[in-house]
């Protein structure tokens, strides 16, 4: 279908006028800031009518492009020379145009951040579009068993508070790679899922990263307090995550790593199981989480496991539960009772 450009250039482009496919592009990149030629392929296209190359998806791209509202660049990576920088997908975001288009419709929430080709190009670029990994398996998975998690029900960087005060931003928050809801359904039953998603692609140290599972201990326990702590109401007992989750999500580690080298041999599973040792030994150490057992669940998974056997088989590891000699991986930590 062709584009219907009759508004003024200085009118925005109501995303109404394009095909519905372009329009759903619009939207998943505004919520997920920057997507693959491929993810958006998978996403967009039902898989017993997908081509093998998104030609048409590429067209309504192109025609989004021609119009000003979304905008291009090679993804890095794959050595150097320009044959090599050829081979590389295209990373697409909104431009500014795009995003207002979007945010006049009014049917997602506000999000005032703002893509720009150096924010793709930036250091987290791989992160950005693993993360977006993990979404896009769930959203597989869930087409296939006939449940139900589409290209929205993820959502990136979320903050949530974890104490009082006027502190940076990142002391006083624990701050989500993604919010992930998920509705399974099986013989009529609906059950329905959230999950903090951490991304781990080996960049930090398991400290770190142990940090930052403590923080939602930290998170489970924080009320926030009232400025006048006289006129204090009943509900000033109440979690702050209560206002925003009917439940405590679960807590999601997924691990990656890059691939090896040419002709260097895949050492990633073995740097992952270390991974997740090493992780496992620091939660068994924590005080809070430990005493928090009951009332959090915490997983890991790696993201080839995810994306190749999907949420609901046995690939996560509980890191709250067993003992160093005795943690099933086989644990069926999606669906477990905390």
């Amino acid at each position: 279908m062709t584009l219907h450009l009759a508004e003024p250039a200085t009118a925005p482009v109501r995303t109404r006028s394009f095909h519905t496919m372009a329009r759903r592009a619009l939207e998943m990149l505004y919520q997920h800031r920057v997507l693959s030629t491929q993810q958006l392929h998978v996403l967009l296209t039902e898989p017993e009518k997908r081509p093998a190359r998104p030609v048409y998806l590429l067209g309504q791209l192109g025609d989004l492009q021609s119009a000003g509202l979304v905008d291009r660049v090679r993804a890095q990576g794959g050595g150097s020379g320009p044959g090599r920088i050829q081979s590389q997908p295209y990373l697409w975001f909104l431009t500014d145009s795009g995003a207002e288009s979007v945010e006049e419709a009014a049917e997602l929430p506000s999000r005032p951040y703002r893509v720009t080709p150096e924010s793709v190009a930036g250091a987290r670029q791989a992160h950005t579009l693993a993360v977006n990994d993990v979404g896009v398996a769930f959203a597989e998975h869930a087409r296939r068993l006939g449940h139900e998690c589409g290209p929205l029900d993820w959502t990136p960087e979320v903050a949530n508070r974890i104490r009082d005060g006027q502190r940076r931003f990142e002391d006083d928050h624990v701050i989500s790679d993604a919010v992930l809801n998920y509705v399974h359904v099986e013989r009529g039953r609906r059950t329905m899922l959230s999950f903090f998603i951490e991304l781990d692609r080996a960049t930090m140290t398991s400290a770190r990263l142990a940090a930052k599972l403590h923080a939602y201990g930290r998170l489970y326990e924080y009320v926030p307090q009232s400025p006048d702590r006289a006129r204090r109401i009943p509900n000033a007992t109440r979690p702050a995550w209560m206002y925003n989750y009917p439940v405590f999500p679960r807590v999601l580690v997924v691990l990656d790593a890059a691939p090896p080298r040419h002709g260097e041999p895949d050492r990633r599973p073995q740097r992952l199981a270390a991974r997740t040792d090493d992780l496992y030994t620091r939660v068994a150490a924590d005080v809070r989480l430990n005493r928090l057992k009951d009332d959090i669940a915490i997983g890991v998974t790696t993201l080839q496991q995810l994306q190749q056997h999907g949420p609901c088989a046995p690939i996560f590891t509980p890191l709250l539960r067993g003992t160093p000699a005795n943690r099933p991986a086989t644990t069926d930590f999606y669906l477990a009772t905390k």
